[in-house]
C-alpha cells in the first residue's frame, strides 16, 4: 500500500441537496424508513430499545421523542464487525447509568430509552439509521454515535433538518467537523478533541528528543483527522511527517500489515503514532514488533485499548514483547483510580447493573470487560445528558435543548475537571490522559523520559 494520500472524504457524501423531506420520502430510502432492513449493508437497522418498552408511533409524534412516561434518544453505533468492541464498551457504560436513573424514577418521572440502531462503524448504514431514528422513530435527540466517518455523514443531515432541533450528543470521535463550521452547531461534545490528543503525543515525544514521528492511519474522515493534527502539532516545532501509512476501514488484526511496517521502517521514525481501530491498531503494532521496528508506537483514544491489549497478548508466551514500546491516549481518568468519584460511582453500578446489548443486535460473539475506558466514557456521557434533561424541567421539549445545555457551567462530573458549555463552548472537556501497559493493563504514564527517553 503506498504512502500518498487518498482523495478527501466529504462530510456530504453522497446526500447533498438531497436530503429533504420531500426528498427522502419520494427517494429508495422511503421503503427502508417504514419495513425491517435487511441484514445487506451490515445489518443497518437492526434496532432495539433499550431502557423501557415500545412507545406508541403517534404519542412520539406528537411529544417529539418525550411522553409522559419515556424520553426516547437515539443510537446509531457500531455493534457488529471488527469495530464492534467500540460501540459495546460505550453503549453498556450509558446503560449502566441510566438504569441507575430509571429505577430510581427517570427525569422528571419518565424513564431514558435508548432505541439502538447497528451501523457496523459504515457510513451508509449510519445515514440510513439516523433518517429512520429521526423520521419514523422521532427520537427526542441523537445520542453515543460512534466514529468519524459516521458521524460527518450525519452531520449535513442535521443542518437540513435544523427546523426539527435535532441534536447529536456526546459523539465517540474527537474529529473536528462537529465542533466547527457548518456543522459544530449541530452537535455537542463531551470528549477532548484529536487535535488535542495529538498535540499532547507530539509535544511529549518531542520533548523527550523523539523528532522524527510517523503516523499510520485508517484512510477515512477519522484517520485524515489525525494525521492533520499530527502534521499540524510537528510544525509548531518545526518538524515534518517523517512518513505515512494506511490502511482502509475494516482490517482484521488477522490481516497483515506487514507493507505498511515496511514503508515505515524506510524513514526511520522514532516514533509512530497511529490513527485508527483496534483490530488494525493491534495488527500493525504486532508486524512492527515482528519486524524489528522497536520504537514507541502510540495510538488515539479511539482505538479501544482493552480489545487492542487482548489481541497482542491473548495466546503470546512473551506478550511483554508486544506492548512495551505502546503509549494510549485517553480522553477520561483511569478507571482503576477509585479515589475519583465517578469513577467508584461508575464500577459500582457496571457491578450492579452489567448491561448486554439486546440480543436482536448481537451478531457476534463479543465478550465485554468489567472496566474498559470506553465504558466510563459511555457512563460519564450518560451521565451528563442526565442533567441536561432535568435542566429541561417538567415539560421537556427539543426547543429547550440549547438552553440547559448552556445552562451548564462549571458542573461537577465527579472527576477532576469541571465542566462547562455556552454558545462558542460546545466542547465540554479538555483534558488528556496518557497511558502504558504494565501487568497486562494500561496504568498511567506518569514519566516519559524514563521510558520512552
Amino acid at each position: 500500500m503506498q504512502c500518498s494520500l487518498g482523495p478527501e472524504a466529504s462530510p456530504n457524501g453522497n446526500w447533498g441537496p438531497l436530503v429533504t423531506r420531500k426528498s427522502v420520502m419520494r427517494s429508495g430510502l422511503a421503503a427502508l424508513l417504514v419495513a425491517p432492513f435487511t441484514v445487506s449493508s451490515l445489518a443497518a437497522g437492526r434496532g432495539q430499545e433499550s431502557g423501557g418498552s415500545e412507545a406508541e408511533s403517534s404519542d412520539l409524534a406528537e411529544g417529539r421523542g418525550a411522553t409522559d412516561e419515556e424520553i426516547v434518544l437515539g443510537v446509531s453505533a457500531a455493534f457488529s464487525g471488527p469495530s464492534r468492541g467500540l460501540g459495546t464498551e460505550l453503549y453498556r457504560g450509558a446503560m449502566a447509568y441510566f438504569n441507575n436513573v430509571n429505577e430510581n424514577g427517570g427525569v422528571e418521572g419518565r424513564r431514558v430509552s435508548l432505541k439502538l440502531y447497528d451501523d457496523g462503524y459504515q457510513p451508509d448504514p449510519c445515514v440510513q439509521n439516523t433518517m429512520r431514528l429521526m423520521l419514523e422513530d422521532k427520537v427526542f435527540l441523537l445520542f453515543g454515535y460512534v466514529g468519524t466517518p459516521t458521524v460527518t455523514r450525519v452531520l449535513p443531515i442535521l443542518k437540513k433538518f435544523q427546523d426539527e432541533s435535532i441534536f447529536l450528543f456526546f459523539p465517540f470521535t474527537g474529529a473536528q467537523p462537529q465542533r466547527e463550521p457548518p456543522y459544530g452547531e449541530f452537535a455537542f461534545n463531551l470528549r477532548a478533541s484529536y487535535n488535542q490528543e495529538t498535540a499532547g503525543l507530539v509535544d511529549n515525544l518531542v520533548q523527550i528528543g523523539r523528532r522524527r514521528i510517523a503516523v499510520f492511519y485508517q484512510i477515512d474522515a477519522y484517520g485524515r483527522s489525525g494525521w492533520a493534527g499530527v502534521r499540524a502539532a510537528l510544525d509548531k516545532h518545526g518538524e515534518r511527517l517523517a512518513g505515512e501509512a494506511t490502511y482502509s476501514r475494516g482490517e482484521k488484526f488477522t490481516g497483515s500489515m506487514r507493507k505498511q511496517v515496511e514503508i515505515l521502517q524506510g524513514v526511520s521514525p522514532d516514533a509512530v503514532i497511529c490513527i485508527g481501530a483496534y483490530a488494525a491498531c493491534a495488527a500493525f503494532a504486532r508486524d512492527a514488533v515482528d519486524l524489528g521496528l522497536d520504537v514507541p508506537i502510540a495510538n488515539l483514544s479511539f482505538v479501544g485499548s482493552e480489545n487492542m491489549l487482548k489481541l497482542l497478548t491473548e495466546g503470546q508466551d512473551d506478550a511483554e514483547r508486544y506492548t512495551r514500546q505502546l503509549i494510549n491516549s485517553q480522553v477520561v481518568p483511569s478507571y482503576e483510580d477509585t479515589s475519583i468519584p465517578a469513577v467508584q460511582e461508575y464500577r459500582d453500578l457496571m457491578a450492579r447493573y452489567d448491561p448486554q446489548v439486546p440480543a436482536d443486535l448481537v451478531q457476534e460473539e463479543y465478550a465485554p470487560f468489567p472496566h474498559s475506558f470506553g465504558s466510563l466514557e459511555g457512563f460519564l456521557n450518560a451521565k451528563l445528558m442526565g442533567e441536561i434533561l432535568r435542566r429541561l424541567g417538567p415539560n421537556p421539549d427539543r426547543a429547550g435543548l440549547e438552553e440547559a445545555v448552556f445552562s451548564i457551567e462549571d458542573f461537577d462530573l465527579g472527576i477532576s475537571e469541571r465542566v462547562s458549555f455556552g454558545p462558542d463552548r460546545r466542547q465540554g472537556l479538555q483534558s488528556v490522559y496518557h497511558t502504558v501497559v504494565e501487568d497486562g493493563r494500561f496504568v498511567p504514564l506518569d514519566d516519559w523520559g524514563a521510558r520512552f527517553g
